[in-house]
């Protein structure tokens, strides 16, 4: 339970992070909670040349909303979007809040950074699905400057991510509000990792629901965007909400290991989905 030998860096800026990365080439990883990369680093399934640490680099750590939308600091803890009190947070983004209780335990929460578990790209991750399902921006910066990358085009595979190896995350933005969105998922103790979860929004008019997105975690090497065009048009009732459950769950062939055979994760998902739609249907 120790990690292998590396060198240790501790960067006072992004600018500094970003050369220390270009000069140290691509085995370095960049440690900013260590919450993923540490444990990893003991069982030896990961082994860094050596660690950046940006855990003091300031201005990374804040949650702002304007008029283009919610924009989040890479290094902000998951206890402070937890916690917020920011009513225009709580409208529009009201997701993130109520899903950070799902996220490990309070320490894990209190330490741990949005942006870690972005470039972590686990795909049960709670906060990579939602990236996903609210389309979220990724903001790198690497020697050759700033780029801007879509959710669903950063988040490659298991663990894996377009970051090149001198980049690193400086922001998360979420373009659109989502006032109806939630996420629900299933695991086997408080604080594991998720066996199956799901993130839905959906939008109601009049006791209708005229659109709906649907993403789904722990059935494969990504997050899952699932079709619900089926949807639309279909009245805003538990009925509805089951059966777009098993439409979700037919769409999908996660795999089978010590926490579930591939049809265990597909019930899962149908009442995970019809939980979530649920929940995210209430005014």
């Amino acid at each position: 339970m120790k990690p292998a030998p590396f060198a240790y860096h501790r960067a006072g800026g992004v600018e500094q992070a970003v050369a220390l990365l270009a000069g140290l080439g691509d085995e370095a990883k960049i440690l900013a909670g260590g919450l993923s990369l540490v444990p990893m680093m003991n069982l030896r399934l990961a082994r860094p040349s050596a660690l950046v640490d940006v855990s003091r680099v300031p201005g990374l750590s804040y949650l702002r909303v304007a008029a283009d939308g919610l924009r989040i600091g890479a290094l902000t803890s998951h206890r402070t979007i937890e916690t917020t009190r920011d009513p225009a947070v709580r409208a529009g983004f009201g997701v993130l809040p109520r899903s950070a209780r799902w996220i490990g335990h309070y320490p894990i929460r209190a330490r741990g950074t949005f942006g870690g578990s972005i470039a972590h790209a686990d795909p049960a991750s709670e906060w990579c699905l939602l990236a996903l399902l609210l389309e979220a921006n990724i903001t790198l910066q690497g020697p050759a400057g700033q780029r801007v990358l879509p959710a669903a085009e950063f988040l490659q595979g298991y663990y894996t991510t377009a970051a090149e190896p001198d980049e690193m995350i400086t922001e998360i933005w979420f373009p659109r509000p989502a006032p109806r969105a939630a996420l629900t998922e299933f695991a086997e103790r408080q604080g594991d990792f998720a066996v199956v979860a799901a993130a839905v929004s959906v939008d109601v008019t009049d006791g209708v629901c005229r659109s709906a997105r649907v993403v789904l975690g722990g059935v494969g090497p990504l997050p899952v965007q699932v079709t619900a065009e089926a949807l639309a048009g279909q009245p805003a009732t538990p009925e509805s909400w089951r059966a777009m459950g098993e439409h979700a769950a037919s769409q999908i062939e996660p795999p089978s290991d010590t926490h579930g055979t591939s049809g265990f994760r597909k019930r899962l998902a149908a009442t995970l989905v019809s939980r979530a739609l649920a929940e995210a249907s209430q005014p």
